[in-house]
């Protein structure tokens, strides 16, 4: 090495150095530790990204997301009746088809309930067959009826009339027979006057021939007079005796008259009793006609009966209907092929309605993956999808995308956030997109069970383009 003092070169040589010469100087006779480091650096660096290349490329044309899992069908079984359990057909994890026995309730209180209904059904249509009858009976009998009605009014009307017709008559004779009676009572009456009168004359005539004979013996009067004193003394005697016969005539006249009076009395006192009578048919028969005119109500009434009782018969084939299918509900079969899980019944339990029995999980499956929504850009139905399920870690299954769901899981949640309250923080929201399984061959006969983790790979390339290996 040259040193140098005071600043001047003290290598012996002419003049200045030369700044190659210095730099030659300078370097070791060793590679640099400092320079073998940064030479490890870029090398590991160049590695690093020579390696991340595929990686960032399959991040361009790949999404994939380990929030996903394979979901399916869990159908409920539940009881649509209440009863206690008779027997238990299947068990945990059994493979039932359609249509297959699962739970069978006892069934003797609902055979119960089902003949009470027919019997009540059987009861309803003999009554409507009654109330049918009864309301034909009603039509028939209450038009005839309200025309008997009518026609017995006017026949008594026609009664009462003949008898006021008939009482006038009675009044009329009754009033003659009461004239006659008193012109008999006159002519009686004159007839005794007459015969007073007679009796008078007579009674001179008798005198005055007394006198003429007295008068003979003495020889006062002639022959003639006496005569004539005689002969008036019989026709006095004879018209006494013929008016002391016309007061009796007149008498019986009189009599007669009062017979017929009285009888003429009695045919008005009948005529006004019948009269009476036949009014009281009259309001009796109006009665009938007023009774008679409720005919519509009535035949309206047994109608709206005989449509209750029609209305009854559907309720009660109704009942029958319900009670046919609660028995029925006793027997539990599978709606869907599948397996038995999450059983919950035992024979001698006691079920309510809608208590779960058991699940039934069919074979179709599919995954349901929560993308980020930054991860669905270009994601769309029909793309390609590679899927890894956890417990089959070698193999790889094909799929597709079915759907995405338009709206993010916390959307419908049971308690949705509420970003107008409070404070807000954004947080990136998952969307679930269905993905659906493309050969059934891969599946068969492997456990893919609803829940089970997987991480599906989607090409998001673009659109048509096919997936690379």
């Amino acid at each position: 090495m040259t040193q140098t003092t005071g600043g001047k070169d003290t290598s012996g040589g002419e003049g200045r150095p030369s700044a190659s010469r210095i730099r030659a100087e300078a370097e070791p006779a060793w590679p640099s530790p400092r320079r073998g480091w940064i030479r490890f650096v870029a090398l590991l660096v160049v590695a690093a990204a020579a390696l991340s290349i595929p990686y960032y490329l399959h991040s361009l044309l790949y999404e994939s997301t380990d929030d996903a899992f394979i979901d399916g069908d869990i159908v409920p079984i539940s009881s649509r009746v209440e009863g206690h359990v008779a027997r238990v057909c299947v068990t945990d994890n059994q493979f039932v088809k359609a249509g297959d026995l699962l739970v069978e309730l006892d069934p003797r209180d609902f055979r119960a309930r089902l003949d009470a209904a027919v019997a009540a059904l059987a009861s309803a249509k003999a009554s409507d067959k009654a109330r049918q009858a009864e309301a034909a009976l009603i039509r028939i009998t209450a038009s005839a009826g309200l025309d008997e009605a009518r026609a017995g009014v006017e026949a008594a009307r026609a009664e009462v009339k003949s008898a006021l017709e008939q009482a006038r008559a009675a009044a009329s004779r009754c009033d003659q027979a009461k004239a006659k009676v008193d012109l008999s009572r006159a002519a009686v009456g004159q007839a005794e006057a007459d015969a007073d009168a007679a009796r008078a004359v007579c009674m001179r005539d008798r005198l005055d021939l007394k006198r003429f004979r007295q008068m003979a013996k003495a020889g006062a009067v002639s022959r003639q007079d006496m005569d004539h004193a005689m002969a008036a003394s019989q026709v006095s005697e004879a018209d006494l005796e013929a008016a002391q016969k016309k007061i009796e005539t007149q008498k019986s006249m009189l009599r007669q008259a009062q017979a017929e009076f009285r009888a003429a009395k009695d045919d008005l006192r009948r005529a006004g009793a019948q009269i009476a009578v036949f009014r009281a048919r009259l309001d009796q028969a109006r009665a009938r006609l007023a009774s008679a005119q409720s005919a519509p109500e009535r035949i309206r009434r047994s109608q709206s009966l005989a449509a209750a009782s029609s209305a009854g018969i559907s309720k009660a084939e109704a009942e029958v209907t319900q009670a046919r299918l609660n028995l029925s509900y006793t027997k539990i079969y599978a709606p869907v092929s599948g397996f038995v899980t999450k059983k919950a019944v035992e024979p001698g339990q006691s079920v309510e309605t809608a208590q779960s029995l058991m699940a039934i999980v069919p074979k179709g499956v599919w995954v349901r993956a929560n993308f980020k929504e930054t991860q669905l850009t270009r994601m769309h139905p029909g793309q390609p999808v590679k899927i890894t399920v956890d417990a089959y870690p070698d193999r790889t299954f094909h799929g597709h995308v079915d759907s995405i769901q338009h709206g993010s899981g916390a959307r419908f949640s049971l308690l949705p956030p509420e970003n107008a309250t409070g404070n807000f923080v954004k947080v990136v929201q998952r969307v679930p997109v269905k993905i659906v399984f493309d050969r059934p061959k891969e599946i068969s006969g492997v456990l893919l069970a609803p829940g089970m983790s997987v991480v599906p790979e989607v090409y998001v390339g673009a659109r048509g383009e096919a997936p690379g290996p």
